[in-house]
């Protein structure tokens, strides 16, 4: 009897003992890959984002100059703003054209070779801004800066593809992590290299916007030397031995458990194509995770981290911190948000995604409460100033130790592969449009509801909060075949239950 059970249960022993030497950390070659995708990905999106802000002054006088030269006379002011505001939101509808051809582009091209192609936009951007100023073409900067907006889109979209495919279940979140990590070290290295002792200075401000070609040609170098997706490789284009020799280099002697759940998947993706959006978007089965990536990508860029940024000088005025002294603050802040997220990385495997995201829209939450408060009542008291500067802080450590790390992650874990490129380039294109929206929008939200707008961040934050603890299952040391399966077996419950309210009032009535 006892020979007959270990006989029946034997492979659930099996699983349980290869469950046991399953990675709990990742070996040197797996987080150089890491390094190698994100240095010329997501640290591009955070740097370019943050290191337009040092030149602004310097931008608009050569601006200026270059219009007197051309037509003997200076520029009018609302012309200048609107060239001004060009060169910064032209990067949002480049981000937009990224993410659009990012998904397509990882089906051709595998996800390794999307990101190494991609660094010709990053290069071509930083020599059409390197030239702007000594031909005294400031059209250069709007062009450059469009670039710098595709090299940015296809890197947010395809870079946590290739994260979330070489990385083992049992680190797949902490090795995604490394989206939001470089993000953050990217918009904190575009501050300090903005510091006036560093290449702050009005002389320097081309080869500060020009140093965007440097993780280019550090990626170039890098990434070369690290294998595609092991499940690009297998389930792609069906190349075993190259599968089995990334899983290897990647994972080293312990990749039997990986190399069993890509291979599962390819036997349940028989016969399927990559998916297109539009695709995705008219599949009923999947309904329910496009609509969690569409919400979670909307409210990253909704739900009030911008509103903060733009209240943080007047904050920092108000609180009595000199006006040369606030870029160092500033920088604290960029500071704050990469140590969130790299405790994120750490906390993340051990606490889950559902806890964290949900700890964070909640924590935003409380936040956006006092953060009106603190506000509305800004000249009761001496120190209510820096209880608003504390809700500064405490508002971007809520965002990092959450939404801001986690998103990305659940966007990778909902899908199987032939949907997640198209998945990225939906989200990607929700999260892009909604940066677009919210920086066309916000400033007519100050005016007309000044310090109370923090309270439609607050609505934004308790919604999203609400829905992730009602609908999104945690993902946590689950195979990507796993995940799905529970949203089916979700989706089946709640039609059952549907089905038997509905027999149950038929009855009634007769």
């Amino acid at each position: 009897m006892t020979e007959e059970f270990v006989h029946e249960y034997q492979p659930l022993l099996i699983k349980e003992i290869k469950d046991k030497k399953r990675i709990k950390f990742p070996n040197k070659s797996l987080l150089l890959a890491v390094c190698a995708a994100c240095i010329g990905g997501t640290f591009q999106y955070g740097y370019n984002i943050s290191v337009i802000n040092a030149p602004t002054t310097y931008v608009q006088s050569f601006i200026n100059e270059t219009w007197r030269e051309r037509y003997q006379t200076n520029i009018s002011e609302d012309v200048l703003t609107l060239l001004w505001s060009t060169i910064v939101s032209i990067f949002t509808v480049g981000g937009f054209i990224g993410v659009t051809i990012g998904g397509t582009l990882s089906v051709k091209l595998g996800r390794k070779g999307t990101l190494l192609t991609n660094n010709i936009f990053a290069l071509t951007a930083a020599l059409l801004i390197g030239l702007s100023y000594p031909t005294g073409l400031f059209e250069l900067l709007i062009i450059g800066r469009f670039f710098t907006g595709i090299n940015a889109g296809i890197g947010i979209c395809v870079q946590p593809l290739y994260l979330g495919e070489i990385a083992p279940t049992s680190l797949r979140g902490a090795m995604g992590m490394g989206t939001s990590i470089f993000i953050t070290i990217g918009i904190l290295t575009g501050q300090v290299i903005g510091l006036k002792e560093l290449l702050g200075k009005e002389e320097y401000w081309p080869i500060l916007l020009s140093t965007t070609c440097i993780p280019a040609i550090l990626q170039l170098l890098i990434l070369p030397w690290f294998p595609e997706s092991p499940r690009f490789l297998l389930i792609d284009r069906g190349d075993d031995e190259g599968c089995k020799k990334a899983l290897k280099q990647l994972h080293c002697a312990d990749y039997d458990c990986e190399w069993e759940d890509i291979e599962k998947e390819r036997n349940n993706l028989v016969d399927f194509q990559a998916k297109k959006p539009w695709e995705l978007l008219s599949d009923r089965s999947i309904r329910w995770q496009l609509l969690t990536i569409i919400l979670l990508n909307a409210a990253q860029q909704l739900n009030g981290i911008n509103a903060i940024y733009f209240y943080a000088d007047y904050l920092f005025k108000q609180a009595g911190i000199p006006a040369d002294t606030r870029p160092y603050v500033t920088v604290g802040t960029g500071a704050c948000e990469c140590i969130t997220a790299l405790t994120c990385g750490m906390l993340i495997e051990c606490l889950g995604r559902k806890v964290l995201i949900t700890g964070g829209y909640t924590l935003m939450s409380i936040c956006c409460v006092l953060f009106t408060l603190t506000l509305t009542f800004q000249d009761a008291s001496p120190v209510i100033p820096y209880l608003s500067m504390a809700c500064v802080f405490a508002f971007i450590l809520s965002f990092g130790l959450g939404p801001g790390g986690v998103t990305n992650i659940l966007t990778t874990e909902l899908f199987t592969q032939t949907s997640r490129p198209a998945a990225y380039m939906i989200a990607g294109s929700v999260n892009w449009l909604s940066f677009f929206f919210i920086g066309l929008v916000f400033p007519f939200i100050v005016i007309g509801l000044q310090q109370y707008c923090f309270l439609v961040f607050l609505v934004i934050c308790s919604l999203m909060a609400v829905y992730i603890y009602l609908v999104i299952p945690e993902t946590k040391n689950k195979t990507f075949l796993e995940i799905q399966n529970e949203f089916q077996t979700s989706k089946s419950r709640k039609d059952r239950s549907a089905d038997g309210v509905g027999t149950t009032l038929l009855s009634t009535s007769i």
